[in-house]
């Protein structure tokens, strides 16, 4: 079965940065969409940035200019370079692939468990 493995978060210093990488495991048919969210408690799960089979990106409002997304389809992974790193910018980030599965063939959405990004002022 498919898993995300998420790794990068930590502690940085505001001004700072962090790159997360996500890397999807196992039987991989295809994906067409790769995602990074990110949620901090008693608010909605936040867009930051996602990316297409065809390269299309799109990103979230509150982060524009700070980040960047990328993907690299034969390691089946996405990337999000964040920069500036703000107190805002707390929270768990959260992957998520649009894909197939060999073991299903119907496109599903998998998340991965969550990376802590903590800023220190």
């Amino acid at each position: 079965q498919v898993q995300l493995v998420e790794s990068g978060g930590g502690l940085v210093q505001s001004g700072g940065s962090l790159r997360l990488s996500c890397v999807a495991t196992g039987s991989v048919l295809s994906i067409s969409v790769m995602d990074w969210y990110r949620q901090t408690p008693g608010k909605q799960r936040e867009l930051v940035g996602s990316i297409n089979d065809g390269g299309n990106i799109n990103y979230g409002q509150s982060v524009k200019g700070r980040v960047n997304i990328s993907r690299d389809k034969l390691k089946n992974a996405v990337y999000l370079q964040l920069n500036n790193l703000k107190s805002d910018d707390a929270a768990v980030y959260y992957c998520r692939a649009t894909l197939k599965t060999l073991e299903e063939q119907r496109s599903q959405s998998i998340w991965g468990q969550g990376t802590q990004v903590t800023v220190s002022s």
